[in-house]
């Protein structure tokens, strides 16, 4: 299987199957949403190969998922973004709704978009320089430890290193570089030059929203909101992350980086928009919220259907990024959105609700399972932890029937479950290294029979 590297725009072209092995790693279940994900993507690779005047007609098929919380809306969509390295929002819908919400409008959707590629873009460009940045960094602190080491005369700028008096300045460099290496001058003290950063204490409201006029006012006043310089002494081995991130900085081109951050926005970025059934109101309701619901959808579309925003690092397109909205619509239903919203969003998939069976293969199978998170957590302390298998049916069962006798909240209810079970353990493990525990189902029963008897303290504690 082909993996894309870093830094391309789902150049390799995963297959769908392909995707969907890649997101049964992380999700248990709900293969109808991973295999529409899975085609959403290579569509995307596929409209990459067609030539330009056609490929800017090919609109995204934006997702609508449907489901209660907790069985796993969000993490496949991140999980999507992630294996792609394509810039990734989640945002509440339900947020532009708020009372007495000012200040931001829907176009800070793509500001934050754009802001998350420049990161993206700027990190993987300072990973491939990082080696240079090293050397550079070495040489610096050299420049240091060594000042004006072209002079005949020039010593060790820290008390008590001495050299012999016959040795060049060169000579003298190269010993205090072995040492360098070698971590003898990690606790030795050096200046360097440190950027303060300081911003404002007050914002400023304008008609194209509070963020972007403060970076305005940042550049136009660079002195005021940081960029300052000032003289710091510390470790070596503290200073030399600050000098590797100076020098790494020094080696990236940032006008490339705003460049190839808004490309691959625009062509791969990914915006989850979460509850989306809260700004869904009923059609024959015309007063109440249902109108303010309404008014956030007619927002929300031009950004949608694709328009121009302008950002500080130059202006985004949104016509080819991918949407996908996801809601429980226990109430209101797909339908009940405005009809040039539901034409944006094409295919509708519905998530299944979780069984006890799949509760515990959440627990078994996924990489970053919980029984593998919690056991790794311990292991700092020296404590051995292992889970019966009893004990994994155990907690999925009390799970699933915490989950019908109060709210549903999925998988999500594992965890309340898993942080009662080894509350003990993880309070005296830092006094238990080098011991070996196992969890069963009597250890598991122990714990929770009394709370699961009593519906209103389960209710309170799990």
């Amino acid at each position: 299987m082909v993996i894309q590297l870093p830094g391309t725009i789902d150049e390799t072209g995963l297959t769908p199957k392909e995707i969907v092995r890649e997101l049964d790693k992380y999700i248990v279940g709900q293969a109808a949403a991973k295999r529409a994900v899975a085609i959403a993507l290579r569509n995307r690779w596929r409209r990459q190969q067609l030539p330009a005047d056609l490929r800017e007609e090919i609109a995204p098929k934006n997702i609508i998922m449907i489901g209660p919380t907790g069985v796993g809306k969000t993490e496949i969509a991140r999980r999507l973004a992630r294996l792609t390295h394509s810039p990734f929002l989640k945002i509440e819908a339900s947020k532009f709704t708020e009372v007495g919400y000012v200040g931001r409008d829907v176009e800070s959707i793509i500001r934050d978009l754009t802001e998350i590629g420049v990161k993206l873009v700027r990190d993987e460009k300072t990973r491939l320089n990082h080696d240079t940045a090293v050397r550079n960094t070495r040489e610096r602190i050299l420049d240091i430890l060594l000042p004006d080491s072209r002079r005949p005369a020039a010593r060790p700028a820290f008390v008590g290193a001495t050299a012999p008096p016959e040795e060049s300045p060169t000579e003298t460099r190269d010993k205090l570089g072995r040492w360098l290496d070698e971590g003898k001058l990690e606790e030795r003290e050096i200046e360097i030059d440190v950027k303060e950063q300081s911003y404002p204490s007050f914002e400023i409201f304008s008609a194209q929203g509070v963020e972007e006029m403060g970076v305005n006012i940042k550049d136009m006043m660079p002195g005021l909101f940081g960029g300052r310089s000032k003289r710091k002494k510390m470790r070596v081995g503290d200073a030399r992350e600050i000098l590797i991130q100076e020098e790494a900085d020094k080696l990236v081109d940032q006008q490339n980086v705003a460049r190839e951050a808004i490309e691959r926005v625009e062509q791969s970025g990914i915006v989850f928009l979460d509850e989306i059934d809260k700004i869904a109101g009923r059609q024959q309701a015309s007063h109440g919220p249902d109108v303010s619901r309404e008014g956030v959808q007619r927002d929300l579309l031009p950004i949608v259907e694709g328009t121009t925003v302008n950002t500080k690092y130059g202006m985004v397109k949104t016509d080819h990024i991918l949407f996908i909205a996801a809601g429980a619509f226990h109430v209101a239903k797909p339908a009940d959105l405005i009809p040039e919203m539901q034409g944006r969003f094409p295919i509708r998939v519905e998530l299944e609700s979780l069984t006890e069976e799949d509760f515990v293969r959440i627990l078994r199978e996924p990489k970053n399972a919980l029984t593998m998170q919690y056991t790794a957590l311990l292991q700092t302390e020296g404590v051995e932890l292992r889970f019966g298998d009893d004990a994994i049916r155990e907690i999925a069962r009390y799970a699933a029937l915490v989950n019908e006798k109060t709210e549903n909240i999925g998988a999500r209810r594992l965890h309340t479950i898993l942080e009662r079970v080894l509350d003990e353990v993880s309070f005296t493990a830092s006094e238990q290294r080098g011991e070996k525990l196992t969890i069963d189902a009597a250890y598991v029963q122990r714990v929770l029979a009394d709370i699961i008897k009593n519906e209103d303290l389960s209710r309170y504690v799990l």
